[in-house]
């Protein structure tokens, strides 16, 4: 079998079935179909999504929190019993400190105690972190991000665990994020209310789905974030959607694009908006595109610690596309809270930690 490539010709019917897909150097994804009925046969799904044309393609590969592929189906129906039935508990707040970094204090919404039993200190800076798509509080996005916080900076670190809503299908996610970042938007209004804070200090990040639930909480919340940063922003479902994440979350909104057109956006939206390799599949070193989609949170967590990625400014988006770039300079990533600044930007990096 040739480098990313589906085997075989695969007929998907009702029952549940486990198929062994070779997408790329030798690499082997068993993924299931669960109680799906797609009707006629899939022909080819390259494991790279190459196939995929925003509004037009049914399938997508998408990855979960251990960053294995799974097939998606952008015409599932939605579960709405379980999107009728959520509420605020669906989201549980795990808070990492330097005193606790490692082991979660879950702090609950309205429940004062909570933070008073917890090492939540209101002086400090408070960073946010949300998941996306079939991940879980424990998934590589909030570890590596979380880490890299609290390796360089005494923080409040908090991470968004929605995995109720997340382990549904893709298109019941993507409806039920709405909820997920007014939720939030309004509990981080409890907290700094109940226990000291300062928005100006406030960092929100998300990835995937969850960069646009960030930017939801961001416009939510009883006061302006001082930053918002985009890991990714999910794309399927969500070009040309309302609710997508925009400026107007934080004082400065940025974005670091890594698989546009397939899992991620391609189009500008933020104030800044970084553009590493182009922006796009194949990443260095990625030979599939949900390697490329979370290659965007390995190099924020990686800018965390040098901040060493320089990009430069971009006059236009094909010049973005194609890291043609020769600009100003401007740094992509890291975690200082007064960064501001405008514009695409693009860079290149290389395929390994650090990049």
């Amino acid at each position: 079998m040739g480098a990313g490539h589906v085997s075989t010709t695969t007929t998907l019917g009702l029952s549940t079935i486990g198929i062994e897909i070779e997408i790329s150097q030798g690499i082997i994804v068993t993924f299931k179909a669960g109680s799906m009925c797609f009707g006629n046969a899939i022909s080819v799904i390259p494991g790279d999504n190459s196939h995929y044309i925003e509004g037009v393609s049914r399938y997508i590969w998408m990855p979960d929190g251990e960053d294995v592929p799974h097939l998606v189906d952008l015409q599932e129906e939605p579960d709405m019993e379980l999107l009728t039935a959520r509420d605020s508990s669906y989201n549980q707040y795990w808070l990492y400190t330097r005193s606790n970094p490692d082991s979660a204090q879950i702090i609950t919404d309205e429940d004062k105690e909570s933070i008073l039993n917890s090492s939540y200190d209101g002086n400090k800076p408070l960073k946010v972190i949300v998941h996306g798509w079939n991940n879980d509080g424990n998934s590589n996005v909030n570890r590596m991000v979380k880490t890299a916080i609290l390796e360089t900076l005494d923080a409040n670190v908090i991470v968004v665990d929605w995995k109720r809503l997340a382990s549904s299908n893709y298109v019941s996610a993507t409806n039920g994020i709405p909820d997920v970042g007014e939720h939030l938007g309004y509990f981080l209004t409890w907290l700094i209310e109940s226990a000291g804070g300062e928005w100006k200090k406030v960092h929100l990040i998300g990835f995937s789905l969850g960069a646009h639930a960030v930017g939801i909480a961001g416009r939510t919340a009883g006061g302006k974030a001082a930053r918002v940063t985009a890991l990714d922003p999910a794309g399927p479902l969500w070009v040309g959607n309302p609710q997508a994440l925009n400026t107007s979350s934080a004082h400065y909104v940025e974005a670091i694009h890594t698989d546009g057109g397939f899992l991620g956006m391609s189009e500008a939206l933020a104030h800044g908006d970084f553009f590493p390799n182009s922006g796009k599949h194949p990443q260095p070193g990625c030979w599939i595109s949900t390697c490329s989609h979370s290659r965007s949170y390995r190099l924020f967590a990686s800018s965390i610690y040098t901040d060493h990625f320089v990009a430069k400014r971009c006059n236009d988006t094909n010049e973005a596309h194609n890291n043609q770039c020769t600009g100003s300079e401007f740094n992509m990533g890291n975690c200082d809270i007064t960064k501001r600044g405008s514009g695409m930007y693009g860079l290149s990096t290389e395929r390994k930690w650090p990049f």
